[in-house]
Formats: C-alpha cells, sequence, structure tokens
C-alpha cells in the first residue's frame, strides 16, 4: 500500500479535532449551506430533469432524496442526481489548490448514505469535511499536469473524496477504506473536454455516485488493489499525476478547506477575479476602446471561449463575461446567462474589444485588467479571490445568495442547516425544492 492511500484512509476514519479542525467544521456548514441553495435552485435546468426521469424510470428502493422530487430513490441514484443537478448552475464552491469543485462531488454522496443510515446531521457534517479535505488533497497530489493533460479534478479527485465521505458513514476500517480507494481508483473519470456541455455537471454525480458505490461495496467486503493509486499502473501514472506527496501531508492538523472559495457570479469561478477587478473602477461600455485582461496560462483552456454559441458557454467566456459587466447586466443573477445573451450583436461586438492574455506571472486566484477609453484614458485595476474574507462576511454573502436563488425559502433552508445540520429537514427542502 502506497503513502496516499495508506494517509487517506487513516484520515478518513480518524477524529475531528482541536480549533483548527472547528473552523474546518464551521467552512464546512456554510459550504453545505451554499450547496443546498445551488442545488435547490438548479432542479429546473435540463439536465437535472434528465438525470432525475432516469432515475425514476429505473426505479428501486426509496432510501434517500432527490432534489426537486416528492419521492426517495436508491442511494446510489440520489448521489447521482443530487451531484449533477448540484453542479447544472455552476455555481458552487471551488478550491484553486486543484482548480475542482469539492461540495458537489462529495456531498451527495455524504448527505445519501446519512439519510439512508439516519445519521446524525453532525456525523454527516464530519463525513463532508473529511470527504471535502481529502478531494482537495488528493488534487493537490494529482496536480497541475493531470488538469493540464485533461482531467477534470471535480469527477478524478472528486470520487476519492465521496469515498472517504461514504466510507466513515459507514464505519469502514481503514483495511476497508484503502479496499474503497483502491476500487475508486478504477471508477473516477471526467474530461475537461465537456465544459460548456451537460457532461460537466454529470462528472460531479459519476464522482458522487461511485463514492457511495464503492463504499458500500468495500463494507460488503469487497477487495481491490492497494497499489490502485501509486501503483506501475495505478490512478497517478495512467492519469498523468505531479505526485507532490507534499499534498498528503499535515491531514487531520492542517485543513485546505479553510481556504475554498465560493461563487458570487453565476459563471465559471476562472472569470470571478476579472469581475471582481472590473467591479473597482467605474466605466461605461460605450466610452470603452479595448480592454486588457492578464490571467494565468491554465485558465485559457478553461474559461476563454471566444465565440460562445450558448448561455452555458457564455459561462465559459472571459471576453463574454466581460462585455456583460461592462454594460451593467447582473453576473450574480442566473437569468442573465442565457441564449439570447450569447447572440446579442452589442455584447459581441463589445466582447471582441476584450483581449486575454496569458501570463505566468499571474496568480490562479488572480487577474489584473488595463481598459483603454475612447478618450485615450486609461484604467487599470487587479484583484486576488485568495484575499481573506472573514467568516462573517463570508455568511452575510452566502446567505444573500441563498435568498436571491430561492426567495422566500431561503430563511428555511439557512434554518436548517445552522451550525450542525438537521438532516430530516434539509432533506424535506430538497425534495420540495
Amino acid at each position: 500500500m502506497g503513502v496516499v492511500m495508506e494517509e487517506l484512509s487513516r484520515f478518513g476514519i480518524g477524529p475531528v479535532r482541536g480549533d483548527a479542525g472547528h473552523a474546518a467544521r464551521e467552512m464546512m456548514a456554510l459550504s453545505l449551506m451554499d450547496w443546498a441553495s445551488v442545488t435547490m435552485a438548479g432542479t429546473g435546468e435540463p439536465v437535472a430533469r434528465i438525470m432525475r426521469d432516469m432515475a425514476v424510470d429505473d426505479g428501486g428502493g426509496a432510501q434517500a432524496s432527490v432534489a426537486g422530487l416528492a419521492r426517495k430513490l436508491p442511494v446510489r441514484a440520489a448521489a447521482m442526481v443530487n451531484g449533477t443537478t448540484s453542479h447544472a448552475l455552476d455555481y458552487d464552491d471551488t478550491h484553486f489548490a486543484h482548480i475542482g469543485h469539492p461540495s458537489v462531488a462529495v456531498v451527495p454522496a455524504a448527505l445519501a448514505i446519512a439519510e439512508w443510515i439516519e445519521a446524525p446531521g453532525a456525523d454527516m457534517l464530519d463525513a463532508a469535511l473529511i470527504g471535502v479535505e481529502g478531494s482537495i488533497r488528493m488534487g493537490r497530489w494529482l496536480g497541475r499536469s493531470h488538469y493540464q493533460t485533461g482531467f477534470h479534478q471535480t469527477a478524478t479527485a472528486g470520487a476519492f473524496g465521496a469515498t472517504l465521505a461514504a466510507g466513515r458513514l459507514l464505519a469502514l476500517s481503514a483495511d476497508q477504506m484503502a479496499h474503497a480507494l483502491g476500487l475508486c481508483a478504477t471508477r473516477a473519470a471526467g474530461l475537461k473536454s465537456q465544459f460548456g456541455t451537460m457532461g460537466k455537471p454529470y462528472h460531479a454525480g459519476l464522482a458522487a455516485q461511485t463514492g457511495v458505490e464503492v463504499a458500500r461495496a468495500a463494507k460488503a467486503g469487497f477487495v481491490s488493489t492497494l497499489d490502485g493509486i501509486e501503483g506501475a499502473q495505478g490512478f497517478g501514472r495512467t492519469h498523468a499525476a505531479q505526485a507532490d506527496i507534499s499534498a498528503i501531508e499535515g491531514l487531520g492538523r492542517t485543513w485546505d478547506i479553510l481556504t475554498i472559495s465560493h461563487k458570487f457570479h453565476a459563471c465559471c469561478h476562472g472569470t470571478h477575479a476579472m469581475l471582481e477587478a472590473l467591479a473597482k473602477i467605474d466605466i461605461a461600455a460605450p466610452d470603452m476602446a479595448e480592454m486588457q485582461l492578464w490571467t494565468h496560462p491554465r485558465w485559457m483552456s478553461v474559461c476563454n471561449i471566444p465565440h460562445p454559441r450558448t448561455g452555458l458557454e457564455v459561462k465559459f467566456s472571459y471576453a463574454h463575461c466581460a462585455a456583460m459587466a461592462l454594460s451593467g447586466l447582473d453576473t450574480s443573477a442566473l437569468d442573465s446567462f442565457t441564449d439570447a445573451i450569447a447572440r446579442d450583436s452589442y455584447l459581441t461586438a463589445l466582447a471582441s474589444r476584450v483581449h486575454v492574455v496569458a501570463d505566468d506571472n499571474i496568480a490562479e486566484t488572480a487577474a489584473r485588467i488595463e481598459v483603454t477609453m475612447q478618450s485615450g484614458a486609461v484604467h487599470t485595476s487587479e484583484h486576488n479571490l485568495n484575499r481573506a474574507m472573514p467568516t462573517g462576511s463570508r455568511r452575510d454573502k452566502l446567505e444573500a445568495k441563498s435568498r436571491a436563488l430561492l426567495g422566500a425559502r431561503a430563511a428555511e433552508l439557512i434554518d436548517a442547516v445552522g451550525a450542525l445540520p438537521d438532516l430530516p429537514t434539509l432533506c424535506a427542502l430538497l425534495r420540495a425544492a
């Protein structure tokens, strides 16, 4: 057994301790509230409806709640549908250490298992925390080489996080957890080529379903290879892992979840530093001659679609998002990203004056802009998403986001999550969404 599998297995069944653990649990509660908000708001999306209808057609036991569906479905189906639905709007949390969306892969697995076995809310929250932290660390171990090759960390690293969360709730032993992780290594999958399509939110559902399935299999005695992650033909070597072992160090003592980023714009997180930088300068679209944007090269293959054809593709277009912001359109509003917006001739012309430049000197969480006006005047601005945000401010912004997404239902959701979630109430709210 390699170091990564051994450390993840130990972490998966270990306690959450100390002040750092308490702060991490508090952050996980905020991410849970954010996850539930975007999931409930996403139930009407076409990809959510398709996955929900397929799961209903398949049938099965009433084990776990599905967002937007009055009846319960089997645990695996619930994890798949809820994972896909929660990422349908692409409005969920991100961690830039591995460029992935942790909660949409992990929370659906933890919630489905917890509801099925009637676990306390505190246990579910800790399982989600362990899973999210594990997925971030696994993502860091896989590294940028994995991501740049074309693998989507939400799907790959996220599946390992979902496995940890599900396995913890099922009280797997360290050996069983290792076998679950080894089995996950042959199931985890997802390609960046799906960005801008329904395939991207599907990745989150795949990861959540994988975690549920392999944890249950291991609990039943399923045996897999213990070289599944680090072996000669393991996940790392076959998936272009950077294999940075320092990414696994300190598990349970330090918490990467504390630097998670929540979205306050309804588009790809890679565009957010640019949008925040634009918000710092007061300019009107008609007065702009051109705009130069400097961003990290990693984002050029993620959110630099030059000519988006759909509202979904607009979410992955620096130029079009900039044109929207310059024109006063609300990029935090879901209904701003429509197919009509993609075809709007004024926005298209404005976007053509936005030039995106890759710069290795720019942090992955940052952006720098220079706007030249028709008058010749030049405005510059920059922003880094890693700038610390007080917990109270983050909570206020997330609660405001929930109210914007859900209206009157947000108050019930905020109460249901709280510091320790009331799972029966939370699941009832999801079913009624």
